[in-house]
């Protein structure tokens, strides 16, 4: 899964700076639907991370039944806030 598919996917654009309040609602809600209907453990990491970084993610214990997921996704959230964090300055 390649980020601008997933904007153009859910948002219909890969500039989110432009997406009405509705229509960024309307994506994000209908992402959530596709990562509850996922069965592959990869693209539902994708689509995790991906409202993750929309601030829109589920919990990990009601995303991931797999606990070596749910690590994953905690390493995933480490390296995005320590990221965050170099990019100051």
């Amino acid at each position: 899964m390649q980020l601008d598919d997933l904007l153009q996917r859910y948002f219909a654009t890969t500039d989110l700076s432009g997406v009405a309040p509705d229509t960024l609602s309307a994506g994000i809600e209908h992402c959530r639907v596709d990562l509850g209907l996922e069965e592959d453990r990869g693209k539902r990491f994708a689509l995790w991370s991906f409202l993750h970084m929309l601030g829109s993610a589920p919990d990990l214990d009601v995303a991931f039944e797999n606990e070596e997921d749910r690590e994953a996704a905690r390493n995933f959230m480490d390296l995005l806030a320590a990221s965050e964090g170099d990019g100051a300055g």
